[in-house]
């Protein structure tokens, strides 16, 4: 099979950027007589109205085809060969997180998803695995963060064997020495103790506490808390991991230099004797939808203040994905020329970072502005974002600026396949994800098809101005106005 644009060389993209990113001075507008040299001269409105009026043809792009396999022990492979160089890489998700943990004991899976690799192996000690893969130029690396494991393995063709090898062993049998555990342990309690050095540490981890309740996940940061990680034992660490890591929770993406028969074969010898296994998943909270409104203020003595506001948003699975997506872009998730930046940042300067998000989950996750300003403009910034709020639901958002959000999503999207490691990440994220497994190849007709009264319908569905949730970490003495003109103020003292 031929894969030569797969890993697209340098010339390739810098085509891609005439086609996709400018307006292309060889591409032949449809539907018009005029060129673009024709309009050298011209005056500058007439020149951008001929401009303007340029159609070209659509962006068709087909994502490379990557081929799917399930082994006999359940696992699931994601393959796709490039020989343009002798390197090989592996990509995993693993179905765990920090979900499953009981909420005493929050930061093992963390915990676990580190010690997995670097405490070594059952055959292999730590130092040993360490000057086996530097040798080699490889590495392997492991992690579990809120919703899924991770794991990697990437290193040359010819090393493929012995890169295997370890990947393996560090998925199946990691040996989990006290003394790494208790190392990192230290490692995680310093990082805890200096979290309210920095104030968005502080805005993003009370922030979560405010949107979701004490009793949820989500509402935890990952790492756990001093009191937690003091409790997880070695005992605990070991459970955690025997419980979630069989192959039939394991989805592998495969790239670079390998023949897809020779591979599924080292596979299956690697991981032999590593059999399926019925997992029971603990079961998980539903999240509550509360949308009730809340202020909320940090004391922290700095020169400016840390601002997030937002409520409950959008699971990664919502059928309205792509509205929202194209409605975030036009309100602040599209640089300096989305709405909300546009006004904080590049209108008034109040602000070098200003955006809005939605951050997806498998249950419903969160819609958040966030904003660093200078103390004296705090509560300017905030009326700016909720007037924004306030105006996408209301008024329907201009031709352009859907066409501008629709163009950016559309281009951006060919750049997604520039190498095989990137294209096979993206199939195991769709597969473990539990999306439509054409999502790539229906990805561009979804975007197309947004139209202004969609994004009308998700801004007054999704955005609750009324019942927003504020959070400000900053000295209130320097605000402009004083926040309880947004309501009552909650202070929350840190400890």
């Amino acid at each position: 099979m031929n894969n030569k644009y797969y890993f697209l060389p340098a010339v390739f993209v810098a085509y891609v950027f005439s086609i996709v990113y400018s307006t292309n001075i060889n591409a032949q507008p449809q539907g018009h007589e005029h060129t673009l040299s024709e309009s050298v001269g011209k005056p500058e409105s007439e020149g951008a109205k001929i401009v303007s009026d340029f159609k070209f043809k659509p962006l068709n792009f087909v994502p490379p085809k990557v081929d799917r396999v399930v082994l006999e022990n359940g696992m699931i492979l994601y393959l796709l060969e490039d020989h343009d160089l002798p390197i090989f890489n592996i990509t995993a998700r693993i179905r765990t997180g920090e979900i499953y943990e009981p909420a005493e004991k929050a930061g093992l899976a963390s915990l676990t998803g580190y010690v997995m690799r670097s405490g070594g192996t059952l055959s292999m000690p730590a130092d040993k695995m360490n000057e086996e893969l530097e040798f080699m130029a490889a590495s392997v690396e492991t992690s579990i963060d809120r919703e899924s494991g991770g794991a990697s393995l990437s290193t040359l063709k010819k090393d493929i064997d012995k890169g295997l090898k370890i990947f393996a062993d560090v998925l199946m049998n990691p040996a989990f020495p006290e003394d790494k555990i208790s190392m990192r342990k230290d490692e995680v309690v310093e990082a805890i103790r200096r979290e309210n050095d920095n104030p968005s540490n502080i805005a993003h981890r009370e922030f979560r506490k405010i949107i979701y309740d004490s009793k949820h996940p989500y509402s935890r940061k990952i790492e756990g808390t001093l009191e937690s990680i003091e409790k997880i034992t070695r005992d605990d660490i070991v459970a955690f991991h025997k419980k979630y890591f069989h192959p039939n929770n394991v989805i592998l993406g495969i790239s670079g230099d390998f023949n897809k028969e020779e591979i599924i074969k080292k596979l299956n010898t690697v991981f032999a004797g590593w059999g399926k296994e019925d997992i029971k998943f603990p079961e998980v909270a539903k999240v509550e939808n509360c949308f009730e409104k809340s202020v909320n203020y940090v004391y922290k003595d700095i020169n400016q203040a840390s601002v997030l506001m937002g409520h409950l948003g959008i699971n990664r699975k919502s059928p309205d994905y792509f509205p929202v997506t194209i409605m975030n872009f036009v309100l602040g998730g599209g640089s300096f020329t989305a709405r909300i930046p546009g006004r904080i940042r590049s209108d008034e300067g109040l602000a070098y970072s200003a955006y809005s998000a939605f951050q997806t989950s498998r249950d419903i996750g969160m819609f958040f502005v966030s904003c660093q300003t200078k103390l004296e403009s705090t509560h300017r910034a905030i009326s700016i974002a909720l007037e924004e709020l306030d105006k996408i639901r209301k008024m329907s958002i201009d031709k352009e600026e859907l066409a501008q959000a629709k163009e950016t999503f559309m281009n951006q999207f060919v750049f997604r396949f520039t190498t095989s490691a990137s294209i096979v990440a993206q199939k195991v994220d769709i597969e473990y994800e539990e999306l439509p497994l054409n999502y790539l190849e229906t990805y561009l007709s979804n975007v197309q098809a947004v139209t202004r009264e969609d994004v009308q319908r998700v801004a007054k569905k999704y955005l609750h101005p009324d019942e927003i949730k504020i959070l400000v970490v900053g000295n209130k003495e320097k605000f402009d106005k004083q926040l309880d003109s947004f309501g009552k103020v909650n202070v929350i003292e840190l400890k």
